[in-house]
């Protein structure tokens, strides 16, 4: 089993979970109008929403990165390996953010970007 694979379902959910965490147990939520709801939330709510849009944003170059260095033929356990380190950074990125650990959650935000940024460097030199 190749866990990058593995890792880019958990990777494509991540968004989906932080937007559970924006919106569990609200008060007044209405789905009819999700995003103005939204847009009126501070804190917690308005942090893990803030999470979910930058999973969003880092999925994608996260993805290309694995599929480009499955594609070059780059060693398996090398991406395996980033892939996993990436999906935890980000599970403790969303963490840190909807817990307001600004500082911490920047480093874990350093630590996935490298990670895709080797991913792109192990296509590049296969």
């Amino acid at each position: 089993m190749k866990w990058s694979y593995l890792c880019l379902l958990i990777a494509g959910v991540l968004p989906v979970i932080a937007a559970g965490i924006a919106k569990a147990g609200a008060k007044g939520y209405d789905n009819h109008d999700p995003r103005a709801w939204m847009a009126m939330q501070t804190g917690r709510r308005a942090r893990a929403d803030a999470a979910q849009a930058n999973s969003f944003e880092a999925f994608p170059f996260f993805a290309a990165g694995v599929l480009l260095a499955l594609q070059a033929g780059a060693d398996t356990s090398r991406i395996d390996a980033l892939a996993i380190v990436f999906v935890l950074a980000r599970v403790m990125y969303i963490a840190c953010y909807v817990s307001d650990r600004a500082s911490l959650r920047s480093l874990f935000w350093a630590v996935g970007y490298l990670c895709v940024l080797a991913l792109y460097a192990l296509a590049m030199l296969a």
